[in-house]
Parts: structure tokens; sequence; C-alpha cells
């Protein structure tokens, strides 16, 4: 409850609270506001993962490293899943320009190894705590989704796989929804069962034993 009032506080304050509550540096406050506030915000959650994990990270820490207030997180994140995958959305690759080798696999190797090579400052624990919190609240999960198909790495996928069919490197018929999600899903479930950020060498297992075999099979079979 304490969580929700505090949230409930931060939204009645408005952008006034932001300054208001915002740093002060030489005894002057210093007035941040919208890219420059999250970005200081973003920092300062990056910061508590690497020094504390997922499990120790808390709204008052981020709050007092970004030297701002609970309610200003609340009113960009509703709860601390939320900002953290916000931080860890912001460190990942470049989804409007995937790779473009002119050969899949290579395309993919370097897709996904950036992807989870983003993630090789912080605890293992930080990140496997996210997804156990997506797993947990259906809402979080339903939100995070969205993220993945709309212009994250799952519509970088379907972009890489399309230019392949175009090469005619791989039937077009095996691209579905289902295919075009199958690295992620594959790796992320390594993640959940091993509790380690999935090596190189699973990668290539991923995209030569499951993935690319797939997306090569006649249709039909």
């Amino acid at each position: 409850m304490r969580d929700v009032r505090d949230s409930m506080q931060g939204a009645a304050g408005g952008m006034a609270e932001d300054v208001a509550e915002d740093a002060a540096v030489g005894g002057k406050p210093v007035r941040r506001r919208g890219g420059e506030l999250e970005r200081a915000i973003l920092d300062a959650v990056w910061a508590e993962l690497a020094d504390h994990g997922y499990d120790r990270l808390t709204m008052e820490g981020v709050a007092a490293r970004a030297r701002t207030s609970k309610p200003v997180l609340y009113r960009r994140w509703p709860n601390r899943a939320a900002l953290v995958i916000a931080a860890l959305g912001r460190n990942a690759p470049d989804y409007q320009e995937p790779p473009d080798t002119g050969e899949l696999r290579a395309d993919l190797a370097l897709f996904l190894g950036s992807l989870l090579h983003r993630f090789d400052d912080l605890p293992t624990d930080a990140v496997h705590g996210v997804l156990v919190d997506l797993l947990r609240d259906p809402e979080l999960r339903a939100g995070f989704t969205v993220g993945l198909t709309a212009v994250g790495p799952v519509s970088s996928l379907g972009l890489m796989m399309r230019r392949a069919a175009d090469r005619g490197e791989i039937n077009p018929a095996r691209i579905t929804p289902r295919t075009v999600s199958l690295p992620l899903d594959l790796l992320r479930d390594a993640f959940l069962v091993g509790g380690a950020v999935p090596s190189d060498r699973v990668v290539a297992e991923v995209l030569d034993e499951v993935v690319l075999p797939l997306l090569r099979a006649p249709s039909g079979n």
C-alpha cells in the first residue's frame, strides 16, 4: 500500500514537483526535465543493478542515486520491474537497423549476441529477477510483449528473415510469428532454466540445430 500511496501522491504533484524535488549542486537547484531527467534516472537504475542486483534494487535507492524522488519515478514507471525494463531497453541494440551482412546466420548471430552481451556488466541475478517478475505479473508481461513485437527484437528478427527469403536462403513459407520469435523463446528459456546469460556456444546451437534447419525446410515437412 505504501508504494500505491507514493504513486498517487506523485501523480498529483505534476511536473512542478519534478523540479522541486530534483537534484541540487553547489546549493543551487538543478532543473532537469524530460529526456535529461529520464536519462539520469535510467543511469541510476543501471548503476543500482550493477552494485546490488535486481532483488536488492529499490525505488528509494534509484531515487537517491538519481537525486530525485520516488513520486517522480512513479509518474513514469508503475513499479520496479517496469523501471528496470526501461533501463534494459535503453541499452538494447538498434532495432531499427538490424545487421545486414548478406547471410542470415551471420545476421542472427550478430544480433542475438549484441542483445545478450548488453548484460555483461550486470549480475546474472539482476536480469534473471526481471524475467521472473514478468512471469508473475500478467499486465507487465503483456506490456513487455507489445514492446518485443512492435519495434523490438522480434520485429528485427522478422526483417532479417524476410531479407534472407528474398535472397533465396530460406523458405518464405516458414516465416511465421512462431518461427520469428523462436530464437528469443529458446534463449529466454535457456536463461530461466540455466540461471545464466546464454553463451555464444548456446546461441550457435540454437541457430544451427533448430532455427536455421526449420527455416530452410521445404513446406509441408
